[in-house]
């Protein structure tokens, strides 16, 4: 493990995308290269060995970590888009959000009966957008090894949705 401050590189903004709502903006941590290849080998060896067979990114800044490890992993990227992005027969969800409602879609074909599957995500807040992944992956017949988050706000009790899979965060605000 690192000793590398995350939080400390993570900017926080009030009020955004709506009043009330504090948005923890993960680009100031991205153009840190040193914490971006810092999270990135933890990632690693924390997977490492798991048979994954598909790493799924959730739209848009799960491609980030989830394009990385996969990378790493030596497994396959699939992304998890919002509808009317993905130019082939798809299955789609809808879900609600901390702050309104929305819908994602997964290609039919993008994971096969029993893969071994790794859910990634920039942040876990109220697990909608995950729940809705967790949906998509087991309509198409995917094993779940696990999901996988950067950040975690535990006190939207995100985790409450996705009880029974094996969740991992790397950073945590209360």
């Amino acid at each position: 493990m690192t000793t590398m401050n995350y939080h400390a590189l993570i900017r926080e903004v009030p009020d955004f995308p709506k009043p009330g709502i504090l948005f923890y903006d993960i680009t100031t941590l991205l153009k840190d290269a040193r914490a971006l290849s810092s999270i990135a080998d933890e990632l690693t060896a924390y997977y490492q060995g798991q048979r994954i067979a598909k790493v799924i990114g959730i739209e848009s800044r799960g491609f980030i970590f989830g394009g990385m490890l996969a990378n790493r992993l030596n497994a396959g990227f699939v992304p998890v888009r919002k509808p009317g992005k993905l130019p082939a027969d798809s299955f789609e969800v809808k879900y609600s959000l901390e702050y309104g409602s929305n819908s994602l879609a997964i290609h039919r074909d993008a994971i096969a009966e029993g893969e071994r599957v790794l859910i990634v995500d920039d942040l876990l807040a109220t697990g909608g957008t995950a729940a809705a992944t967790v949906s998509l992956v087991r309509q198409l017949g995917g094993e779940i090894v696990g999901l996988d988050f950067l950040v975690e706000l535990q006190g939207l009790k995100g985790r409450d949705k996705l009880s029974g899979y094996s969740i991992h965060s790397t950073i945590f605000y209360p």
